[in-house]
């Protein structure tokens, strides 16, 4: 009898992370895999799905405008339990730290249905940082019933906190698995960049920058912006490539500080396949997301993280990530020094992957239908 996976995401991170397994999944004639999505992003979500040729089986299309994460917990929380009471999986997978993994989580609980948790045993310690993804994962963990740890480290935390053993996998991140799928498909066929971007960028070395976190937002996400008006100020060859989260917190400040600096291209937010495109092409990324933090390495790009804490330290450890903080002086320092040092650039710049090595989903797959899988040693 085909074992039921119901494969739930709402975000774009999830999405890119996920569908990997979900192809998987859906290759193993042993497995049943329906996709069910939230709508926690919308047109973000869409672009992924179309770039990696699924369907989703339910939509529950739940974002609304300026949604609270506690209105939006309890509409995920009511639509789900609907939705699991009508299908009945046998396992739910949920990947990460969202509210659709919490929500998706208790309510697969409430259904007494196996959970799955893809990236399990990220943690900072730290209650708001980053928010509330922190919590959503310490909440989920021990709910879930298969923990797919990303890393040793991942594993450790969960072996610490009491988890069994043999309830934990480590399996490399599947954004690795997703990464190595779009960057060869952009190789062999170039997503077109933003007319002025591509129009500038010959001559010059280009910077990605990412921002939007709650936690930074404020002075921190002014001194932010600063810092990337410095670097420019400072370097003739450097071109800022920022996508600009649509929240009106980053927005503002954004547009306020970097709005008509020349050589700074403030985009709208990218797609995944030209946004991979973007930091194949980049020089070194700088950011506060939680993702870039693996994808990044894996195409050879050194990370500034501007943040002071990261659920990934992995990367920091293995020396292609750099803890920069939010402080103004410090960012455009730490960015001079990879832009002046090459002895330095290319130390972050060959360090050592430590995120996965392109088959986490077919782990995944394996310890879902009760097989042993293939270790991953990071």
């Amino acid at each position: 009898m085909r074992r039921k996976v119901t494969v739930v995401f709402g975000t774009r991170p999830e999405a890119v992370k996920l569908c990997p397994v979900v192809h998987e999944l859906r290759r193993r004639d042993e497995i049943e895999c329906r996709v069910c999505l939230t709508g926690q992003h919308r047109e973000m979500v869409d672009s992924v799905l179309r770039d990696f040729a699924i369907q989703p089986d339910a939509d529950l299309n739940l974002m609304r405008p300026n949604q609270t994460l506690a209105g939006l917990t309890s509409r995920m929380i009511t639509a789900l339990d609907e939705y699991f009471a009508n299908e009945r999986p046998d396992v739910v997978v949920v990947q990460g730290d969202t509210t659709t993994v919490l929500a998706a989580s208790l309510t697969a609980y409430y259904h007494q249905i196996e959970v799955a948790h893809v990236e399990a045993g990220l943690r900072t310690h730290k209650k708001y940082s980053p928010f509330p993804e922190e919590i959503n994962r310490r909440l989920v963990a021990p709910i879930a019933d298969h923990h797919f740890a990303p890393t040793k480290l991942a594993q450790q935390n969960l072996l610490d906190e009491g988890f069994r053993s043999e309830k934990v996998v480590v399996t490399g991140n599947t954004v690795i698995d997703a990464l190595r799928w779009v960057r060869d498909l952009n190789r062999r066929n170039p997503p077109a960049l933003p007319p002025a971007l591509a129009d500038a960028l010959p001559g010059h070395r280009l910077v990605l920058v990412t921002g939007h976190r709650r936690e930074s937002f404020g002075s921190r996400f002014e001194q932010m912006c600063l810092a990337m008006r410095d670097i420019v100020e400072n370097h003739d060859d450097v071109i800022v490539a920022y996508p600009v989260h649509l929240n009106p917190n980053v927005q503002a400040p954004v547009q306020k500080i970097l709005g008509g600096v020349e050589r700074i291209q403030l985009l709208p937010p990218q797609d995944y396949r030209p946004f991979v495109w973007l930091m194949d092409l980049c020089h070194f990324v700088l950011t506060d997301s939680g993702g870039v933090q693996e994808e990044a390495p894996a195409l050879g790009k050194p990370v500034l993280v501007m943040r002071t804490t990261t659920e990934r330290p992995e990367g920091v450890e293995a020396g292609s990530a750099r803890l920069v903080g939010s402080d103004r002086s410090t960012i455009a320092a730490e960015a001079h020094r990879l832009l002046c040092d090459e002895n330095a650039y290319q130390l972050m710049a060959t360090a050592r992957n430590p995120y996965g090595d392109g088959h986490a989903s077919e782990r995944i797959a394996d310890r879902l239908l009760g097989l042993a899988p293939t270790a991953w040693l990071d």
